[in-house]
């Protein structure tokens, strides 16, 4: 079953995408900010990540960075989320190291097209 990490600070936020991707069949893990994002990616060893930018402790683009740093992480596909849909957000993401970029709120269909092919690279 493919494990796929939630790094998102929202409890509803969590709470809905947890719930609709555990019925599309995935095996979730759950963390609340960028630095337990990177614990559990370095314990947890998920297939793909949804890191939230906009986070605390940690925000989303630096756990991204430092995540593409780590060699024992650095394979993990992430998948950046945030609310902000502009261009420049976008690039910031991918910048930072992520393998793709969505907006919230989420259309499931295209995230899980996005999840799909990340987790087939």
């Amino acid at each position: 079953m493919t494990k796929i990490l939630i790094v998102e600070d929202n409890e509803m936020n969590r709470d809905m995408l947890s719930r609709r991707l555990t019925r599309k069949g995935y095996e979730i893990e759950l963390a609340e900010d960028g630095e337990a994002g990177l614990s559990a990616m370095k314990s947890g060893n998920p297939d793909l990540v949804l890191m939230d930018m906009g986070l605390p402790v940690m925000d989303g683009w630096t756990a991204t960075a430092e995540a593409k740093r780590d060699p024992e992480i650095s394979n993990i596909p992430i998948i950046a989320l945030t609310a902000h849909a502009l261009e420049a957000d976008k690039q910031k993401a991918l910048d930072a190291g992520a393998d793709d970029f969505d907006t919230k709120p989420v259309n499931l269909p295209g995230l899980l097209e996005k999840i799909e092919a990340c987790i087939k690279k």
